[in-house]
């Protein structure tokens, strides 16, 4: 199986580029943005993730022999096209947020520059991983917020498919999860795994004694014991007979959490096991993290919600052409004026204001121009958003593999820092901040 990621497209992209290697405005120079309309579900922030991988993937972004055969055979493009393709490489320049960064309606978070030939053919390929890496981001980080200091482990692979349970495995990390259960993105990206046993343990033994007994035996009195295969209560008290009063912790997947936490915690203190965790692990979502606020729970182990985003599985982003040259080579701003689906033209700048250090708009200063945008300069009490991703071909190659994953957690870390009050609620609201275009004459 080849590694190109080219065939990762959308039929018309081809077409569009075999009509324009035809008319002559193949190289024509563009500027392609991705933007979000709005923030899906009513959210008061978005979160920037996949930026890392996608890099990659633009890498191997080549048409080989078996890509190039098999667009000859479905008669996809003609042989110029063909021919064309078959020294593909993207040659352009892509600025945008740094990964983890925070973003909002309008923010142009992913900006890609070079000949419509080459920029065109990529839009399928990003809008998939940053749709996708951002929503599940977002979700993370809404549940990170719910659980403030409560250590969160990522464990939804089986509710993905096989690849993107890796990517959001990824994305959760850098937006605030601690760990996860996904042993290949604890290879590729550098992630904690953690995990232990399921109800079949439990199940497979002639009795939870004996599976807890065993369990103990193989990972140590440290270890999680699941304790609610029957009797939750009975599970409690066979596990600190199990492993002594240093057992490291419980699992708890099932019931009316609050009440069965409660009991629980009492039930562990009154057998002397004081310092024995609580996880929870049962359907969660960031609201159902929020309502275990006040509840004598340790930590929190989600599943569905989060690698499905949490009722938003995409980030709703598109790629637009804003700014192109014309037939003169005279830069002009071009932008889509449908209902409801209207893009902003032209190159942007954008930057962060902040008051005392809290966020309060997201500022996109608009030019026609190619030379004319605004530096940080000009902004000295914002913080500038874009910064160069790939120049002339080459990717910065800090933002990849699991240093650029560090580096990106410990950026949304920061960054988070900067919102308002008012962006941490989880109710349905407008963004946090507004974001303001100002077009530069």
């Amino acid at each position: 199986m080849s590694a190109s990621t080219a065939l990762h497209t959308d039929r018309y992209e081809l077409t569009m580029l075999d009509a324009a290697l035809r008319d002559g405005t193949a190289t024509r120079r563009c500027v392609f943005e991705v933007f979000a309309r709005r923030l899906p579900g009513g959210r008061r922030f978005g979160v920037v993730a996949g930026t890392g991988r996608l890099l990659s993937l633009i890498r191997d972004f080549r048409f080989g022999d078996d890509e190039l055969r098999f667009l000859r055979d479905e008669k996809v493009v003609d042989a110029a096209t063909v021919a064309w393709l078959a020294d593909y490489r993207f040659a352009g320049s892509i600025s945008g947020y740094r990964e983890g960064e925070l973003y909002f309606p309008g923010s142009p978070l992913f900006t890609v520059e070079g000949t419509f030939a080459e920029a065109v053919i990529l839009e399928t390929l990003v809008l998939s991983v940053l749709n996708h890496d951002s929503a599940i981001a977002t979700a993370a980080a809404r549940m990170s917020v719910a659980a403030g200091d409560r250590p969160l482990a990522e464990m939804g692979s089986r509710r993905a498919g096989e690849d993107s349970a890796v990517a959001a495995a990824r994305a959760a990390y850098i937006a605030g999860f601690g760990a996860t259960s996904n042993l290949e993105a604890g290879r590729r990206w550098g992630i904690p795994t953690m995990g232990t046993a399921a109800h079949a343990w439990t199940l497979l033994h002639d009795s939870e004694e004996d599976a807890f007994r065993s369990q103990v035996a193989a990972l140590g009195a440290g270890t999680t014991l699941l304790v609610d295969t029957y009797d939750i209560r009975r599970g409690v008290e066979t596990a600190v007979r199990a492993a002594g009063t240093s057992l490291g912790g419980v699992r708890l997947d099932s019931g009316d959490l609050p009440t069965v936490a409660a009991d629980v915690r009492a039930q562990l203190d009154d057998l002397g096991a004081t310092g024995t965790r609580i996880t929870v692990t049962s359907d969660l979502d960031e609201f159902a993290i929020a309502a275990l606020a006040a509840s004598p729970v340790d930590a929190y182990g989600v599943g569905t919600s989060l690698v499905t985003g949490s009722g938003s599985p995409t980030a709703g982003m598109v790629y637009k052409l804003v700014a192109r040259q014309d037939a003169a080579g005279r830069w002009v701003g071009v932008a889509k004026a449908s209902t409801d689906k209207a893009s902003k033209g032209g190159r942007k700048a954008a930057f962060r204001e902040r008051e005392d250090g809290v966020a309060t708009r997201e500022l996109v200063m608009v030019s026609d121009g190619f030379d004319e945008l605004d530096t940080a300069t000009e902004h000295p009490t914002a913080r500038a958003l874009q910064v160069p991703l790939v120049v002339s071909g080459d990717a910065d190659t800090s933002a990849e593999g699991p240093a650029g994953v560090e580096a990106a957690r410990a950026h949304h870390a920061r960054v988070r820092e900067e919102l308002p009050v008012r962006a941490l609620a989880l109710s349905r609201s407008e963004p946090a901040i507004p974001t303001v275009f100002v077009d530069v004459a």
